[in-house]
């Protein structure tokens, strides 16, 4: 007794005792608001072509196969790692490719520390003179 006092549900969509009126008040509801082709086309649901649908599957396939075959020329073309390095287009290391750049960075540093160290030990000019490298006014710099 106590479904008798049960509130009734509105009838769902899978439910096979919705009257022929509601069904087909549903079926224009959602003809109403359906896409029209040419958006089904740009968001690749449905195929822009002119061929047949019989024909369709076997209009993609070849267009995987044409680009399948394209990227595999491509790689057969391309060239060795070390020819790449060798022309400069790759750095010549083994780290991996988030801390290269760090890499170059402390080499650049690495590079500018040498080169101040062999600045800083570079012989005086009276020195060379002394040591009969230079002879006397010739390293100096001229003011125009």
């Amino acid at each position: 007794m106590a479904e008798a006092n049960a509130p009734s549900l509105p009838p769902s969509k899978e439910d096979p005792q919705l009257s022929p009126l509601e069904r087909r008040n549903s079926l224009e509801k959602h003809l109403q608001t359906r896409p029209d082709p040419q958006d089904l086309k740009h968001r690749n649901i449905l195929l822009d072509t002119n061929a047949a649908p019989s024909l369709q599957a076997a209009a993609l396939d070849l267009k995987r196969q044409q680009a399948t075959d394209s990227l595999r020329k491509g790689l057969e073309k391309r060239p060795e790692r070390g020819d790449l390095v060798e022309r400069n287009i790759l750095p010549d290391s083994n780290a991996a490719p988030g801390i290269v750049g760090q890499q170059k960075e402390l080499e650049m540093h690495m590079r500018a520390d040498s080169l101040e160290q062999k600045l800083q030990r570079r012989p005086t000019l009276d020195k060379l003179v002394q040591e009969g490298i230079l002879e006397e006014g010739e390293g100096a710099i001229k003011d125009d």
